[in-house]
């Protein structure tokens, strides 16, 4: 029976995503099994592509064919491969099971098959139960026999993308959000869906692109999205961190020196725009470029060339910018910070990049993402979150966005380790190990600074306890920006120059 109704889906015109979970949740049925899971195979790693019985998070993780045994031994084979109730090997599931989010559970009987598509190897597809003899030799069997049919509803979905893609090509529309190759921006949610598209449509222009957004939400990611589907594909990306750019070397770096220029140019050295010459030039936090390098950098914009540093003659450049910031520009251009003719020269199509607490549901996908990193990288046997931690991240701000949520779960896996977990056990994040009580908005900790009524040791000092607080302060703007002092000033709203003073003297520094 199963056969048939696979056999009607492939007949019928389904999106890709529709009929690769109904795949899994019928072979799920069929099988009587805990989870099934499809996965594709891409540069020794296999990424969900539909999931049926795992827990929401299972679908941002990323494994690691190399870490993974279990997943090396199916891809290795042509057949069924099954693991005895015993195996040693761990199972990349454990503990992840959808209805079992509350119990540390290891799965007990596991089997899997690879899948060729074409001639090629494209992924796996694996089942698994928490009852040990679930999967005996009929089931096995079984599965053997409907890995074709599974090969062939994943060709069906490839078929149905390039035919779209040359109808659309044809049409001069943009490709389908559905038929998006498999990315390092992930996430399901509307806001991101909705955005990525954007992004599939504006790519094939040569319009500069002006990304904004809050600190942490991945600005590079879409930056290089933008231009992996540009036309300039094929050419270079050059990124430019425009807040570590020292405003004496800026205008080098940017657009080249020749020999004995400065003091210490001992040779000629071309700038980051020759180097991403056909490409791309993405200019991160541009809204940290200095007045007299913006004035250069619109002349760039508008002639299309640039002139090392001690050189007379212009140098024609082809280039598109991506230019990204977390600051209001048009504050800035009010303010006389940011020259108002480069604004819009940079702002042609403006991009906003929806913040973390706005991606409903992304929090979990990225998560997973998150605790299979750390799995792999402290050499654990399984990392999940329980539930309470699950709706604990749901339920947080996330100010510092995706870089804040990456430190959480790093942070919290190695409080694990130094609370004396096992790497050989399940390993369960509970909310304590999170600390986002301590990542609250940057108000909070000099709220929480009060004097006792009664204190049993000395009173500290209004200087000291001044001091602690701001102290804590830094640090956790630092924190939540990945140790960018530009970055963290701008959350605290003070001077950078202040700032670094500041941290000076308390020490940090």
């Amino acid at each position: 029976m199963l056969y048939e109704i696979l056999l009607a889906d492939l007949a019928a015109e389904l999106p890709r995503a529709v009929r690769l979970q109904s795949l899994v949740r019928m072979v799920r049925e069929h099988f009587g099994c805990g989870a099934v899971c499809l996965l594709r195979l891409q540069d020794g790693m296999l990424s969900p592509v539909a999931v049926e019985g795992l827990v929401q998070e299972a679908l941002g993780r990323r494994f690691v064919v190399a870490q993974h045994p279990r997943l090396a031994a199916i891809l290795a084979s042509r057949s069924t491969v099954a693991f005895a109730p015993d195996s040693p090997l761990p199972d990349p599931y454990d503990g992840l099971l959808e209805h079992h989010v509350g119990e540390a559970l290891p799965v007990h009987d596991c089997m899997g098959i690879s899948l060729y598509v074409n001639g090629e190897l494209w992924g796996v597809m694996t089942l698994d139960a928490l009852t040990a003899g679930t999967f005996d030799q009929d089931a096995q069997d079984s599965l053997q026999r409907l890995a074709l049919t599974v090969a062939a509803a994943v060709r069906m979905t490839r078929l149905e993308r390039d035919i779209r893609a040359l109808r659309l090509a044809r049409q001069d529309a943009p490709v389908p959000l559905g038929d998006r190759q498999e990315g390092e921006i992930l996430g399901q949610s509307t806001k991101l869906k909705r955005l990525l598209h954007e992004l599939n449509v504006v790519a094939d222009s040569d319009l500069p692109v002006l990304l904004t957004g809050e600190t942490g939400v991945g600005k590079d990611l879409f930056a290089r999205r933008l231009h992996q589907r540009s036309p300039r594909k094929d050419k270079p990306l050059v990124q430019v961190n425009c807040a570590a750019l020292p405003e004496s070397l800026a205008e080098s770096e940017l657009f080249g020196h020749v020999k004995g220029a400065f003091s210490g140019a001992g040779n000629a050295r071309p700038g980051r725009f020759e180097a991403a010459d056909g490409g791309t030039l993405f200019l991160d936090e541009v809204g940290e470029l200095p007045l007299g390098i913006q004035a250069k950098l619109l002349r760039t914009l508008q002639n299309g060339e640039i002139q090392r540093l001690g050189e007379d003659e212009p140098r024609k450049v082809n280039i598109r910018i991506i230019a990204a910031t977390n600051r209001q520009l048009h504050d800035s251009v009010r303010d006389g910070h940011f020259r108002a003719d480069l604004y819009h020269r940079l702002s042609v199509y403006p991009v906003p990049i929806p913040p973390l607490r706005e991606r409903e549901g992304d929090v979990l996908i990225l998560a997973g993402h998150f605790l299979e990193l750390n799995r792999g990288r402290l050499g654990l046997r399984s990392l999940r979150l329980s539930p309470a931690a699950e709706r604990a991240l749901c339920a947080y701000a996330w100010p510092g966005n995706v870089r804040e949520l990456e430190h959480v779960i790093s942070r919290a896996a190695i409080k694990a380790l130094s609370r004396g977990a096992d790497r050989a056990d399940i390993i369960t994040l509970e909310p304590e190990l999170l600390d986002l009580a301590g990542s609250e908005p940057l108000a909070e900790p000099a709220q929480t600074a009060s004097i006792p009524k009664a204190a049993p040791h000395p009173l500290a000092s209004l200087q000291q306890v001044t001091n602690q607080a701001q102290q804590a302060a830094i640090k956790q703007a630092l924190d939540a920006t990945e140790h960018n002092w530009a970055a963290a000033a701008r959350l605290l709203e003070v001077d950078p120059s202040n700032l670094h003073k500041l941290a000076k003297r308390l020490g940090m520094k």
